[in-house]
């Protein structure tokens, strides 16, 4: 008798465990819209703060034209499968629109066209999709931001040296976007020489910084490295590098040009073990995806393309006020 009361409690307990969890996963700022208008922003990861700025974007957008949103995606930047359920779950709750961020350029072509058949607009959002199926597309000019990123690499380095590039991983369209534009930079300098352009580091910081060691090792020597500068495309390759760098003794001894910024990138950038990062405007991105798709929902016409827009951050810029607004997003 004793032990089925105490699981009787004990299944209480857990039931108002859950529902207090629950309560906490909604966001206040989340509420039910009065023109009932519901729309799920679907990133490719949500634990990088590149995904917690484009978060308070959709956000300050949805209060602004009074929808509601719904924030949900895998917690990995490689969980394909995770992705492609949250778009099909959101099909079936038979939400009036999706602002998708797609964590692979053909793999969510399927999803993306299946929504777009149920009667539901997809804006595709950061990175883009192999399909015409979406009604926009909001993005940085991903492939001018690897370019400006190169050239300051370039500059930094006088135009001759060796450097390195670690990517960030297949099917993401903006990333190889950004390392095309960082290669068709460097074929502007003859005096430069890519010595490894090959390697992954992945979805994230972890594996990045494996293979940021891995590539690293061969041009390690007693008084440094044999290689003169170093790009990274995206925040979880950057940070990678950066902590390996900075294990080995070696951060900043080596020009070092990363994209998008967090509180450590950020610290790094302040203390020269950092020179550069194309930063991105991730608040304004989510914001314009929201309002892009809302705008549609009521009729309006919209761009198929919108640029939000890239601004370059230096040890020499950082504190000014368009500069500082992006590296230290108000969430």
């Amino acid at each position: 008798m004793k032990q089925s009361v105490m699981l009787r409690g004990t299944g209480i307990l857990c039931a108002v465990f859950m529902a207090v969890m629950l309560l906490c996963g909604c966001s206040r700022r989340e509420p039910a819209a009065e023109t009932g208008i519901t729309i799920a922003v679907i990133p490719k990861g949500t634990t990088h703060e590149f995904w917690k700025s484009i978060h308070a974007g959709a956000l300050r957008a949805g209060e602004q034209e009074d929808v509601r949103i719904i924030w949900m995606g895998p917690l990995r930047e490689d969980d394909r499968d995770a992705q492609i359920d949250v778009v099909e779950s959101m099909i079936a709750r038979g939400v009036d629109g999706i602002v998708l961020a797609p964590l692979d350029d053909m793999a969510l072509r399927m999803p993306v066209r299946n929504a777009v058949a149920a009667g539901i607009p997809v804006v595709i959002i950061d990175s883009d999709l192999s399909s015409d199926d979406h009604i926009s597309f909001v993005a940085t000019d991903n492939r001018a931001g690897g370019m400006r990123g190169g050239m300051l690499l370039a500059e930094k380095i006088n135009g001759e040296g060796r450097v390195v590039m670690l990517r960030y991983q297949e099917g993401s369209a903006s990333t190889m976007n950004r390392e095309q534009g960082f290669m068709d930079a460097m074929e502007k300098y003859p005096g430069i020489t890519v010595v490894s352009h090959n390697q992954y580091g992945g979805a994230t910081t972890e594996s990045a910084y494996s293979a940021s060691e891995s590539l690293l090792a061969p041009f390690k020597q007693d008084d440094g490295l044999t290689i003169d500068a170093i790009f990274c495309p995206n925040e979880s390759t950057t940070f990678g590098m950066l902590r390996a760098l900075q294990d080995s003794g070696l951060a900043g001894k080596v020009v070092f040009v990363g994209f998008d910024s967090s509180d450590k990138l950020v610290e790094a950038l302040e203390a020269g073990q950092i020179h550069g990062l194309v930063l991105q405007d991730p608040v304004n991105m989510g914001y314009l995806g929201v309002k892009t798709l809302t705008a549609h929902l009521r009729g309006e016409p919209v761009e198929k393309l919108i640029d939000t827009g890239a601004a370059l951050a230096t040890p020499e810029n950082m504190l000014t006020p368009e500069i500082s607004a992006l590296l230290n997003p108000e969430f």
